[in-house]
């Protein structure tokens, strides 16, 4: 499990698309500091579980159903990317309770800045519309961030400095993909509420 507190922005080394499958290399030598095969480490907001690794970088197989539905495989040498390690259990929980499954991917529409922040405007598709609320939260590239604003096919959030220089929404343009996973406590009150026969179907 994760929070959506970026502790690094990585860089890709490297990504060897497969027919059905991928290897994705990353620079991120502070996620690595603890790490080792088989750990945890969420990439643009995407669980992947850590194959081999040095001081300064580490592969992860992605597999077919990941690349459908995340951006990973959009990803090319030199992108920057979102880099999480999962959070101890006697960490704090920064954000909100991030899976690292993605749900959809988005797209930036807009960017409006302001003194001291910025508004994104980020394309909601109508699979995921239901669980996105107005002050809830959302993780975008692995970011938890809190919904400042829901409106048919879009949703706003506020950036503030530090989530501008520290992450990859700092320098997202207009039309890039981005990760998206809504809260996952919405996703179990809609199935506990939901009809004895459609939990069963």
């Amino acid at each position: 499990m994760f929070t959506g507190i970026i502790e690094e922005l990585g860089t890709v080394e490297s990504l060897t698309l497969g027919r059905e499958s991928a290897v994705l290399r990353v620079r991120g030598p502070q996620v690595l500091t603890d790490a080792t095969p088989g750990a945890s480490i969420a990439v643009n907001g995407v669980c992947l579980t850590v194959v081999d690794h040095d001081d300064e970088s580490f592969s992860v197989d992605v597999m077919a159903e990941t690349l459908r539905r995340s951006s990973l495989g959009a990803l090319r040498p030199g992108s920057r990317v979102n880099l999480e390690r999962a959070m101890a259990a006697s960490g704090r929980l920064g954000g909100h309770i991030v899976q690292g499954h993605v749900d959809a991917t988005g797209e930036i529409v807009a960017r409006e800045p302001g003194d001291h922040w910025e508004v994104v405007t980020i394309a909601l598709p109508d699979a995921v519309a239901r669980y996105v609320v107005e002050k809830g939260s959302i993780a975008v590239d692995g970011i938890s961030l809190t919904v400042a604003s829901v409106a048919p096919g879009r949703f706003t959030v506020s950036l503030i400095p530090t989530t501008l220089a520290l992450t990859t929404l700092g320098s997202a343009r207009v039309g890039d993909p981005v990760n998206l996973e809504v809260d996952v406590l919405a996703k179990y009150v809609e199935r506990l509420l939901a009809p004895a026969e459609e939990v069963l179907s």
